[in-house]
């Protein structure tokens, strides 16, 4: 990870578990290796945190879904639209073909012109690009209430940084690269990813998921009320007598990567599950969300060149297969989401704070209610 930082922004050390090292298991599935998105074959992802001065909190998050020249042999993708108040560059074109053409891109509202350009120039270095139009890929969710998005603070050297260092290993989590300066259910929230592999007798697949969080709700991890428990939620204000808080509200960015063979039918419905594992956090995908997931195939079956003067045969799965990719879609966009607000730590500027929900109070939440190892406490057969 990048990062410029002048001055003290976060209030406490990184050093926060993950969901499922806390004992917060989703599920029936088990997780890759790595648990995180990057568990499926090819897919790289690299974070820029820009972090300057008193307003600037925000950063890049890019995703590399596979190697070689993307816009030569494009890869199989779709972009679901939850709820679309947001601005997502280059929807219309993959809604078309079906195919994503450039690595996907995400940061704050007011950025995404200035990163989408950036990835455009990215994409004429890479090598057997002529001049052809490009279809740049970028999601954002606001994070205004800490961060000087009006003074579009990420650019050429930010989002280069991103890409350039995108990796294959470990995904850093939380209040980093797009999810610097976001929110989760009132608390900070950001960047958080999962993954789950199918048993062999599944076809043996591999889902990755990894979200940008900026959204409200009433949280609720494994049926536990946490929201209510720690009094922050939506409309609280309007059903007890207190002070009006920030509204909790806003948006989600979810990127879905599987090396299951599939085409871009299959990618839409696939990429729908993700928003069943959103709603299962207590999300009600409100007025002034914009909820899109970017799907995408990494099987090489189903890349197919940009020009070819023969038809090209690729295969996909049949849609009766598709029932075991849709659960392990729904687990990982859950376990993705708790894992940015475990992960995620305080940040303030001076236009305001985000702050990370208090780890041993939700863990205590989380016992009383009996959430925690249900891998070891709930059996699976």
């Amino acid at each position: 990870m990048f990062f410029l930082c002048l001055g003290q922004v976060f209030a406490e050390p990184n050093e926060r578990p993950r969901a499922r090292e806390a004992g917060l298991s989703v599920g029936i599935f088990e997780p890759g290796p790595l648990n995180a998105i990057t568990d499926v074959s090819d897919v790289k992802v690299g974070h820029y945190t820009k972090i300057e001065g008193t307003d600037i909190r925000t950063g890049v998050t890019a995703i590399i879904p596979g190697p070689g020249n993307l816009y030569t042999s494009p890869i199989p993708a779709w972009i679901y639209v939850g709820n679309g108040y947001g601005k997502m560059v280059g929807e219309t074109q993959v809604r078309e073909f079906g195919e994503i053409e450039t690595p996907i891109l995400l940061t704050c509202t007011l950025c995404v012109w200035s990163a989408a350009n950036s990835l455009k120039e990215w994409m004429y270095l890479q090598p057997g690009m002529g001049e052809h139009t490009i279809n740049p890929i970028v999601g954002e969710t606001n994070d205004g209430a800490v961060n000087n998005m009006w003074a579009d603070p990420i650019q050429k050297d930010e989002v280069f940084a991103a890409l350039n260092n995108a990796s294959s290993g470990p995904v850093e989590e939380g209040s980093v690269g797009a999810g610097t300066g976001t929110q989760a259910f009132g608390w900070k929230g950001g960047i958080g990813t999962s993954s789950r592999l199918l048993p062999q007798s599944l076809g043996g697949y591999t889902i990755g998921i990894l979200v940008q969080t900026n959204f409200g709700g009433i949280l609720t991890m494994n049926s536990a009320p946490v929201g209510r428990e720690l009094r922050q939620y939506s409309y609280k204000d309007n059903l007890i007598d207190t002070a009006n808080e920030d509204k909790i509200d806003g948006s989600i960015m979810i990127v879905v990567a599987t090396d299951a063979p599939l085409n871009a039918k299959n990618l839409e419905r696939l990429a729908m599950r993700a928003i069943m594992g959103l709603a299962r956090t207590g999300s009600h995908a409100s007025n002034g969300s914009g909820d899109y997931v970017v799907a995408f195939s990494t099987h090489p079956s189903v890349r197919r060149p940009r020009l070819s003067e023969k038809p090209v045969a690729s295969l996909s799965l049949v849609n009766a297969s598709m029932s075991p990719l849709f659960a392990a879609t729904a687990e990982a966009t859950e376990e993705a989401i708790y894992n940015a607000i475990f992960k995620a730590t305080t940040v303030e500027s001076d236009r305001g704070i985000r702050k990370a929900v208090p780890i041993k109070d939700l863990m205590r939440i989380l016992e009383k209610y009996n959430a925690l190892h249900w891998d070891k406490n709930i059996p699976k057969n």
